[in-house]
């Protein structure tokens, strides 16, 4: 068996990277793309590699020599890459298609070794890799039948999105016997050529010979394999983190803060969401009215807190609407001065946004982390405190404090002359959500030392809308906030969002029920995990301490092997580097994938 690759390109879209050097000289983690694929390559036992170049051929030849592979490497040179395709890369490499069973790569790869031992391991002698498409993907699309041959090879102008459930994504690694190459591939590799010219891809012929009677190529289906094809730089982080080890790779996707639509195996239980909304018929209305939105200007904030003083049940000039919390957060945090009292741990975007010199910190003292209105009370009333911070349930403790008893800290902080900041984004979630919100007139104009910070990403189920809202009956400190955002500080989206949200409420309180069902019963399958201290929360995640077996950083790097991804707690404030994590609440479906792998560990 011999593999043939295909490294005559420039890869002009990696920029400088590929200036003086070829694409799959290009490194991930310390190790070039050709490298890691030559070295697996040769674990193998091929019999002989045969490599097309042609940009910085000479310079590629030379790497490949230092490299002590240890099979033969056979060149072949493609002299005018700048004016032809992959077609005619392969094309100059026919005869020795003829020759032996042969795996033809493309040399922008990147690919777990599971990959090309399926490949091997397959029974069927003529196979293409594909993997279930996915929006951000690029290149050869197909459909297949039910016997897993290509039923139909998409054009671009054939492309319909509505049709992506039903696509996949060409691997580029093909295993092709050589009668099927003797027989088939090269004669109309040759046809192909002289007919078409040489600026087209190789699977052009492919997609001729499927239209035979009898095709002879099969494909063979990616589940949990990762691979990936580097096209430009974005490619080539997401890469970086992928095939990372273990302890980098914790690192490197921890640190991306979302964006995990680009990792499709990858099942977060990291971030926080409500699973249950917005339901269907609502994000039907948002994409009905997709291309009127885009093209349209948002309304200033004038406006959005008209929306937002409708949908929350306030007057609108005691409310501001933020590009999510994070915006609001800032601006609210840089208009303070004095000493702050704050609880750790908990939500340390508030507590980043202040010197710490200035901050005055409660620490519970019991292994859950929860606290009462009267612990904070008995520990700042002889503080001399400016304002108090609270999350209300607490991140990532979960821990609650009742609407009655946030009352008297409301009356506390304002006979004591603190301001009282509380972020209620999780409120919703918690078991007496009936008038839980301080989000109301009565509440705000009773007390006008105080101001609510609500999320809208984590119970409204809606993160990537961005959207955040602050509530006060202090004038003042809200035409502040105001002035601090740009007039066009949310997008169409969010505002469409907000116009329409009203006609779905009933569903929203629907779903907020459904969750807690679903917290329940995920706590109760957690607890039956011995090595897990699990403490109970009334929001959408659960704190747990793990007591026995692994650290908190060695599970979240196990779990992150399996592709889940929960959050390492030992590094935050307040921990003192104990092994806590934060597992978040999804639906019953992923929550019974987690316990699984917990069970396995």
């Amino acid at each position: 068996m011999q593999a043939v690759i295909l490294a005559a390109g420039m890869g002009k879209r990696l920029g400088e990277l590929t200036s003086h050097n070829t694409k799959c000289m290009v490194s991930v983690n310390g190790a070039t793309l050709i490298e890691r694929m030559l070295h697996q390559i040769a674990a193998r036992r091929f019999d002989r590699v045969v490599m097309v170049v042609g940009y910085e051929g000479e310079k590629l030849k030379d790497y490949v020599g230092t490299l002590q592979i240890g099979i033969p490497i056979v060149f072949v040179e493609n002299s005018i890459y700048d004016c032809t395709n992959n077609i005619y890369s392969l094309y100059l490499a026919k005869e020795y298609l003829t020759e032996q069973e042969t795996i033809l790569f493309e040399s922008d790869l990147i690919f777990e070794d599971s990959v090309l031992d399926k490949l091997l391991a397959a029974g069927y002698p003529n196979l293409a890799l594909v993997a279930k498409f996915e929006s951000w993907m690029d290149g050869t699309v197909v459909i297949l039948d039910k016997e897993d041959y290509i039923k139909k090879f998409i054009s671009p102008e054939q492309f319909s999105f509505e049709e992506i459930p039903h696509y996949y994504k060409t691997v580029n690694i093909y295993k092709l016997s050589k009668d099927f190459s003797a027989s088939y591939y090269v004669p109309f590799l040759e046809a192909y050529c002289k007919a078409l010219g040489r600026n087209e891809y190789y699977e052009q012929v492919l997609r001729v010979i499927t239209l035979l009677d009898r095709p002879e190529l099969k494909v063979l289906r990616l589940t949990d394999d990762a691979w990936y094809e580097i096209d430009d730089v974005q490619d080539l982080d997401i890469a970086a983190s992928i095939f990372a080890d273990k302890e980098q790779r914790l690192q490197k996707v921890s640190q991306r803060y979302g964006g995990y639509w680009r990792y499709p195996l990858l099942l977060d239980f990291c971030y926080l969401v409500n699973p249950y909304f917005p339901n269907a018929k609502l994000l039907a209305e948002l994409k009905s009215n997709f291309e009127r939105l885009i093209g349209a200007y948002p309304s200033g904030m004038q406006v959005n807190s008209l929306l937002a003083a409708k949908n929350w049940g306030v007057k609108p000039h005691y409310c501001v609407v933020g590009n999510g919390a994070a915006e609001l957060i800032k601006s609210v945090m840089e208009k303070l001065s004095g000493i702050v009292g704050a609880i750790s741990p908990s939500f340390e975007e508030y507590a980043n946004r202040y010197d710490s010199r200035q901050m005055e910190v409660f620490i519970p003292g019991n292994p859950g982390f929860t606290y009462t209105a009267k612990d904070l009370i008995s520990y700042f009333d002889s503080k001399d405190i400016a304002a108090l911070l609270l999350v209300n349930p607490d991140n990532p403790s979960g821990s609650y404090i009742p609407h009655k008893d946030i009352i008297e800290l409301c009356q506390w902080t304002q006979q004591k002359g603190i301001r009282f900041i509380v972020d209620e984004s999780f409120v919703d979630f918690a078991e007496d959500d009936t008038g839980s919100t301080l989000i109301e007139n009565s509440t705000l104009e009773q007390f006008d030392n105080l101001l609510v910070i609500k999320s809208i990403s984590k119970s409204y189920g809606v993160p990537g809308l961005r959207l955040g809202i602050l509530a006060s009956s202090n004038a003042q400190l809200v035409a502040q906030v105001k002035k601090d955002v740009a007039i066009w500080n949310i997008n169409s989206f969010a505002e469409f969002y907000m116009q329409i949200y009203g006609k779905y409420e009933r569903h929203y309180k629907a779903a907020c029920r459904q969750f807690r069902e679903v917290r329940n019963d995920f706590f109760a399958q957690l607890q039956q995990i011995s090595w897990l201290q699990v403490f109970p929360s009334q929001a959408s995640y659960f704190l747990c301490k793990v007591t026995d077996k692994y650290t908190s950083q060695e599970l979240a790097q196990q779990l992150l092997e399996k592709n889940i991804l929960i959050k390492d707690c030992a590094a935050k404030k307040g921990f003192s580097n104990a092994s806590y994590i934060r597992i978040a609440v999804r639906s019953s479906e992923d929550n019974a994938k987690l316990l699984d792998c917990l069970k396995l560990l």
